[in-house]
Parts: structure tokens; sequence; C-alpha cells
């Protein structure tokens, strides 16, 4: 199916995207939809005859566990409320922990890498499976970015994506500024990359901005697309026309007319490198192991542990997992801690304009010994619970606003030093 070019949808872009010019597609983050009431302006532009795709970042298919059945629920509802053509996910775990490891859950509130080895990949070509089966519509899985590589990795971001696609029928998702970043990061070559990959699987691609701090590229979604991540756009378009290309953009969003600048941009790339059209190499695909259609749970709880290792180094000052850089783990230990306080900003606003600038060394504080087990909302009540527990802020009036404010939502009394007493216990679980 073709979608032309298209953009992110956001709630707070919504008016901007409906006024854009020669926009045939958007996406929409799935999580972000309720099913009961659509937002107007994804009504509109429906009715407009835009195709609106749903993109999960919830599922965690490439985790040790198989996927939820109620995320699994909540993806196919939204795809079926939206008549969408497909659902695109991401090749990456986000929790970690659970019975499996017989250890607390741990939630990273961002997508981190699976591990490219073969015991790694029968665990997701199962999942994805499941997700198949369950789901209304074909699913697209995205390659992710990352700051961190795993020790020991058997196969190429290439080879491991081409042996999926072969395995499941799955389509994919390529986002060409993840391939810059793991140029940056990993020193991974993104032309190789998609000379090892199946283009003809391509479903959509996707185009994003960053910035580059300390030798490290942070795919942060907030920066104009850099001229780098367009010629790995021009690399892919010599290879193969795809179906669609969406401009991301998640956050410190500019004025309509540089949104509508960057698509012209992406638009006249395309253009360009569809007169230098290359044969794509032919890849050579990995045979797949004899057998590893359905993995044992001896496998699913090897990956499990690793998973939780390297979780608990990110998230809970846990000890830094064998054979990882000590340095990259901090880096993503702190982005993902400031990921976290902004994240929680959004959910409840009312934090940050309680505690006004001391909420993000407060928060970050708070995340240094907390990590979160149940999603921003309980995170953000967790947040007022610990300040609270702790007679902070020490402004009275500040205090007994953000008392008020705990009060409205957890219709009870202000959390008491029993339940501090209780989390330091289950902190010092989590950090063994």
């Amino acid at each position: 199916m073709r979608l032309g070019i298209g953009i992110g949808w956001r709630p707070e872009i919504a008016d901007a995207v409906e006024a854009l010019p020669g926009i045939d597609w958007v996406e929409a983050v799935a999580e972000n939809i309720c099913t009961g009431h659509l937002p107007d302006s994804l009504v509109r532009l429906r009715e407009r005859g835009v195709t609106v795709v749903p993109h999960g970042v919830s599922l965690g298919l490439g985790g040790a566990d198989r996927p939820d059945p109620g995320r699994l629920a909540d993806l196919a509802a939204r795809a079926e409320l939206l008549s969408a053509p497909l659902v695109t996910e991401h090749i990456a775990f986000v929790r970690a922990g659970g019975p499996r490891t017989s250890s607390p859950g741990l939630e990273a509130g961002h997508l981190l890498p699976v591990p490219r080895t073969r015991d790694a990949l029968d665990v997701l070509c199962e999942n994805v499976r499941i997700a198949q089966e369950s789901l209304p519509v074909p699913l697209a899985l995205e390659n992710i970015a990352a700051l961190i590589s795993w020790p020991d990795e058997e196969l190429t971001e290439g080879q491991f994506l081409a042996e999926l696609v072969e395995r499941t029928g799955v389509r994919l998702l390529i986002d060409v500024a993840n391939l810059h970043t793991n140029h940056v990061n990993r020193g991974e070559d993104p032309a190789t990359a998609l000379d090892e990959l199946p283009v003809e699987a391509i479903a959509y691609v996707h185009v994003a901005g960053g910035v580059e701090k300390d030798g490290v590229w942070h795919d942060t979604h907030a920066h104009p697309v850099t001229g780098p991540v367009l010629d790995v756009l021009a690399e892919l378009r010599s290879r193969v026309d795809p179906p669609g290309v969406l401009l991301e953009r998640d956050d410190d969003f500019p004025p309509a007319e540089e949104l509508a600048g960057e698509l012209d941009t992406i638009r006249a790339t395309l253009d360009r490198a569809a007169g230098d059209t290359k044969r794509p190499a032919p890849h050579v695909r990995p045979s797949a192991r004899p057998g590893a259609s359905t993995p044992p749970d001896a496998t699913r709880d090897r990956l499990a542990a690793a998973q939780t290792g390297l979780l608990r180094a990110l998230v809970a000052g846990g000890p830094a997992p064998q054979g990882f850089d000590r340095r990259r783990l901090g880096v993503q230990s702190r982005a993902l801690a400031a990921k976290r306080a902004g994240v929680v900003a959004k959910v409840a606003p009312e934090l940050p304009e309680i505690l006004g600038t001391g909420y993000r060394d407060a928060f970050l504080s708070y995340a240094a010994t907390r990590p979160m087990a149940a999603g921003y909302r309980r995170d953000a009540m967790d947040f007022a619970e610990d300040l609270l527990i702790a007679g902070r802020p020490a402004d009275d009036a500040a205090r007994r606003r953000l008392t008020h404010w705990w009060q409205d939502r957890a219709g009870a009394r202000p959390p008491r030093r029993t339940t501090l007493l209780v989390r330091a216990a289950r902190a010092a679980l989590i950090g063994r």
C-alpha cells in the first residue's frame, strides 16, 4: 500500500498538522489514543481521507516474556478504531524482572536494544508470531537507536532484521535517523545495514532529528533533521522506493512553517535520490537455527536474566553487567532519568509548578533510588509521596498544595513514614 509523505501526529501540533499542505497520512502513538473518544483533530483528518497508523511503544516484543494479551488487545482495538492498514511497534525491550527472574518488575520508560544473538532472535520471532496472530492488520517493526552495545553479539543489524523477516514475514519500519545514531554510537555503517536487510519488506520510513554531545548521538526527536540523516534517507531511496516516509517530532515543536520546510527537504531528498538508483546488494541471510521456532523456557530465562541485569544497572543503581561500556551505561542511565523527569512533568504539570526550580533536582534524586514500576502517572504519585514522607517541600504553603494534589488523586490521607520503610526494603531488593 502506498502511504506517501506523512508526519507524526501529536496533540501539541494537531492544528499545524491539519493545516500542512501535501500530507498524505499521519502516525499517532497508540498508547495516547483513547478507544472511547478519538481526538477531534484525528476525526477531521480521517474524514478528509488521511490515513492514520497507530504506532505502539509499550509491547516490548524483544523482551524475555511473551507479549501481554491485554496490550495486544488494546493495540488491535486502536487499529480497528482507526481503520488502519497496518500497525507498527519496535524491536526493543521496555521492561524486565518479574516472576521469570524472581525479582521485582522494572520499567525502562524507554526503548532498549535487544542483543543480536541467536537466543534473542528465537524469542523475538515467537513473540512476533504471537502478536501477528492477535492483530487484525499486518505488523511492521522499527529498528531502534541505541547508546549502548551488548557484548558478544552474533549478528549485524542487517542480518538480524533479514532473518526476522524471513522467519516471520513481518514488515519493517526503517528509521534512517536510528541508522545514523547507531553509526555514531556503535560504529555501524548505515550503507552496510541497508545492503544486508530485505528492502522489499519496508512498509515505511521514519526521519527524525537529534543532536551530538560529547561524541554520543542523542536521538531526541526534538531537533531539526540533519544532513547526515538525509544522506541515509538518500542511500535507502537509491535502493528502493519506500511506500511511505514520515517526519517525527516529539518535543520542542517548531512553528508550522519549519515543519513544512523539513517536509519539503525530505521530498527533495527523495526526488534527487530517485535518479541515482542502485541495484540492492544481495543480502546473505544467515541460516536459521534448526528447530528454533519455539524457544525453550531456558532460552527465555537466560534472556530475562541478562535484560534484568542491564535494566538494574540503568535505573536501579545496580552493578554494570560484564562486557558493557561503563561510560556508555552512565550516559544512558542519565538520559533515562532525564527523560523520566520530563515525561512526569508533562503528565503531572502541577508538580513542577508546585516545586518550582527545585523540581528537576528533586525528581532526579528520587529516581536514583526508585525505579519506575508501573508507568509515568503512578511514578508521579510515588514521587509526591516520597516528598511528603520526607516532610518536603520545606515551604509550608507548597507542602500543603502538594498534599492536596496527592489527596485529590489518591483519595487517602498523606503517606506516613511506615510507607517509606516498606519502599526502602523494596529498593534494597531491586538493587541486589
